[in-house]
């Protein structure tokens, strides 16, 4: 028979008890997000902390070490709010090294949707929360990121809308389109089998097409700009329709250079018909009648 001597059960490490007072500062703290990103994040881990979470589960949710977290909750329980404010020394501010100064850049034009974020632009407190998160700087003040990002030539601009087909096939549909064009405009001989004369159709519209800008951090252009910088990145223009769409269905005569059609409210179904129009001119040739 083997005895085993085990120690006392360490009991799990909590914040001490806070009043009302204390609690509504922590979450003032945590809801405004200004100033330094490290006590955003120690009065964080503490709120946690005094809700219930242990420390595994604040470290998931901070992105940081279970030791990171209890040492936070014990200088908490030593020193009270004052071990959320980091103590820097005296002297010159610390300056970011040349590797750290192109990894903020980078991030900075970069979307956030890149890295897994439900967010569409960088704000500063966003962005220096998620700096500190990736380990990429200790800590960064809001204004300290703006200035660094003035430094390195990204400011906050407003986003271009840019407009493309979401058909897979879209690529191949066009080369046919300027291939078509290309016959028809005497360019290239066509080979057998394809048309010799082509017939255009478009569609024009829909009218209340309304692309929203946003705002994004961007290098910055004109005189100030850096040579061979690549292009500022778009976002796709979305629109919407609440009160249904015009159709105008239309063809051009042009023997007699005339344009018939109508214009036709519509909010579902086909669209409307063309009204009578008179046989257009087609060439001679018997073979090349039916082509379009």
């Amino acid at each position: 028979m083997v005895i085993l001597q085990t120690g006392p059960v360490t009991e799990r490490l909590r914040v001490r008890e806070i009043d009302d007072d204390e609690g509504r500062r922590l979450v003032r703290i945590v809801r405004r997000g200004s100033g330094s990103v490290v006590t955003w994040r120690r009065a964080q881990m503490v709120l946690l902390s005094a809700q219930g979470m242990d420390a595994a589960a604040i470290a998931k949710v901070a992105s940081t070490s279970e030791d990171r977290v209890r040492d936070v909750i014990r200088n908490f329980n030593t020193d009270g709010f004052s071990s959320l404010y980091p103590k820097y020394k005296g002297g010159r501010p610390p300056k970011f090294t040349l590797p750290q100064r192109r990894e903020i850049r980078k991030t900075a034009k970069s979307r956030p949707a890149e890295h897994g974020l439900p967010f569409s632009a960088w704000s500063l407190s966003k962005l220096a929360e998620f700096l500190v998160a990736e380990g990429v700087v200790d800590d960064i003040s809001h204004e300290g990121l703006r200035t660094l990002l003035r430094e390195e030539g990204v400011s906050f601009q407003r986003i271009k809308t840019w407009k493309t087909s979401k058909d897979p096939d879209y690529e191949a549909k066009k080369a046919r389109v300027e291939h078509l064009y290309a016959i028809a405009d005497r360019e290239v001989v066509p080979d057998t089998g394809e048309p010799e004369v082509i017939f255009c159709v478009d569609e024009f519209g829909p009218l209340n097409l309304q692309p929203r800008p946003g705002r994004q951090w961007a290098a910055v252009s004109g005189k100030n700009a850096e040579p061979g910088r690549e292009p500022r990145p778009r976002m796709r223009a979305t629109y919407t329709r609440t009160q249904g769409v015009r159709h105008l269905f239309a063809a051009y005569e042009l023997g007699e250079d005339k344009l018939f059609g109508h214009v036709k409210p519509q909010d579902a179904g086909p669209v409307p018909g063309v009204l009578p129009l008179p046989a257009l001119p087609l060439p001679a040739a018997g073979a090349d009648r039916h082509r379009l």
